[in-house]
């Protein structure tokens, strides 16, 4: 007979179970699968044959992975080796995930179960787990799985803070978005202040230019030979200083308020504030294209690396498409229509605004965007899978391109890729020994520095526990007591040299109160002699 086992996996470990002889039809009843829910009747349909607890919270990390994977893990193996009967043929072993299932019965050879009884049981146990195994609690269990969720998800998320392609995916799309914002912000501009002065749009095209103009001139009337200099600084042209100046005295724009000229100079100096901060966003871009696609950003530049990583959704994704996807990606459009019309399909999607198929003639723009496209895959294949990732291999790879480009114009044949790659993989080594260098420099002064700050906080501890035990023995020591003096009889010698008995207290103080009044007396008999 078929004894079935039932594998549960836990936070807290592996535990097997034996599922006493019960017909698979009536557990299939509805009274039945109520009667899961009823722990008495529960602990008669399954009892517990073993428990295999995690070491330590890494050990649970790397088993859970493992099972999430389908491999099984050696904790799980000597599990099931140890307690499942040796004659594989009577033992069934239900299992809650099928690709754990095909790994056990690949390996160990016992037939395995999933879905129908199976799932049925797998709930109950579920629910009374923390019943079912000697000294485990339900909050014990509870802890156990929030602490394992966590670790599990901070492993599947793991990443390197200057590698992140989300962050790269964001700035392209606010760089486009200010663009456009920018464009619309200038054009506004442009006509505001082109009702006060027209000719000034003929003689300066650049939106960033005219809107720092606008904000500098205002009113055009004010403007004389002393406001020269900083229109030269604004145009960068002495020429075209001049003719703003000679413009401004023969305009035919009309008169302008004050109020008006406020509101288009705060207008004004929103967008310049937009278009400084644009170019601040380029530069944060740059920097993380260097970090995360260098060889992408050297092959075909920061800000088209930038837009096929945002439209692939992740450098990952970019990775793994074909050379023919990266070609047309983000000409999708045309690329149905030209399917469903039977037309041309597009040659070419986003990689057509890097300078190359700019640069290439009529004929040549197909090859070389098929070729730039195999270059761009390999590129985003070595920066997302690298350990060190440099730009040495976009270098190389820039470096074929032209001279595919130039193979086509003039015939000149370009070297062979093998002698290529063997060139950027030496350079490369040399560039990642040298990076790792800097990191452990940089590790070990970091060290050092915690190392002197655990050793100062060490001796600033010790300061304060020794003051503390000298205020503790100082508040404990007993007060000396003060000893009593004896009252000593105070003898006065009289005029004749005898000793005089004591005097009452009350006399004691009228002879202390007499002696200042006759002084008084005195005082004032010389002071009557004197007169």
């Amino acid at each position: 007979m078929v004894l079935l086992h039932v594998l549960f996996e836990h936070a807290a470990g592996y535990a097997l179970f034996a599922v006493r002889e019960v017909e698979e039809i009536s557990l299939l009843l509805p009274q039945v699968e109520e009667s899961i829910l009823n722990i008495g009747k529960f602990h008669s349909i399954v009892r517990l044959v073993a428990f295999s607890p995690f070491r330590s919270a890494q050990s649970a990390l790397e088993n859970v992975n493992a099972i999430s994977e389908g491999i099984l893990h050696e904790d799980l193996r000597l599990l099931l080796e140890t307690n499942l009967p040796a004659k594989k043929k009577k033992a069934l072993l239900g299992v809650s995930d099928a690709k754990i299932g095909a790994a056990v019965q690949e390996e160990l050879g016992y037939q395995c179960q999933t879905g129908g009884v199976v799932a049925e049981i797998t709930r109950g146990i579920r629910l009374h787990f923390h019943t079912l195994v000697k000294g485990l609690t339900a909050q014990s269990a509870s802890k156990a799985q929030l602490g394992l969720g966590h670790s599990y998800s901070r492993a599947k998320v793991k990443f390197n803070v200057n590698r992140v392609d989300n962050m790269i995916i964001q700035s392209i799309s606010l760089l486009d978005q200010l663009d456009k914002d920018i464009n619309t912000f200038s054009m506004r501009v442009r006509e505001w202040y082109g009702y006060h002065f027209p000719e000034l749009i003929k003689i300066v095209s650049d939106n960033y230019t005219y809107c720092r103009l606008a904000k500098c001139i205002g009113n055009r009337k004010e403007l004389s030979e002393e406001s020269l200099e900083g229109l030269e600084e604004i145009v960068m042209d002495s020429a075209k200083a001049q003719a703003i100046l000679d413009a401004s005295r023969s305009s035919m724009g009309m008169d302008i308020s004050p109020i008006d000229l406020i509101n288009i100079e705060s207008f004004s100096s929103r967008v310049i504030s937009l278009s400084e901060y644009r170019k601040g966003l380029q530069e944060y871009l740059r920097s993380k294209m260097s970090q995360v696609a260098p060889s992408l950003s050297a092959l075909i530049g920061e800000v088209v690396g930038a837009r096929l990583i945002s439209h692939a959704g992740s450098l990952t994704n970019l990775a793994k498409y074909p050379a023919s996807t990266v070609q047309i990606l983000g000409a999708e459009k045309a690329l149905f229509r030209a399917l469903k019309t039977h037309g041309n399909t597009p040659k070419y999607g986003l990689i057509f605004h890097s300078t190359f198929i700019g640069r290439a003639a009529t004929r040549n723009k197909g090859r070389i965007s098929r070729y730039l496209a195999n270059k761009c895959t390999i590129a985003s294949r070595i920066d997302c899978f690298s350990d060190v990732p440099t730009s040495v291999f976009g270098d190389k790879l820039r470096e074929q391109v032209e001279e595919r480009l130039a193979f086509y114009e003039t015939g000149d044949p370009p070297r062979k890729n093998l002698d290529v790659m063997k060139e950027a993989m030496v350079e490369a080594t040399e560039v990642a020994a040298g990076i790792k260098k800097k990191e452990k420099k940089k590790k070990k002064r970091e060290k050092r520095r915690l190392e002197a700050l655990a050793v100062a906080a060490a001796a600033e501890e010790a300061e304060n526990s020794v003051l503390e035990t000298t205020m503790e023995v100082e508040e404990n020591e007993p007060e000396p007591k003060k000893k009593k003096k004896k009252k000593q009889q105070e003898t006065s010698l009289g005029e004749n040299g005898l000793a005089e008995e004591p005097l009452p207290k009350k006399q004691k103080k009228l002879a202390q109160e007499e002696p200042p009044q006759s002084d008084k007396k005195k005082k004032k008999k010389k002071v009557k002699e004197e007169d």
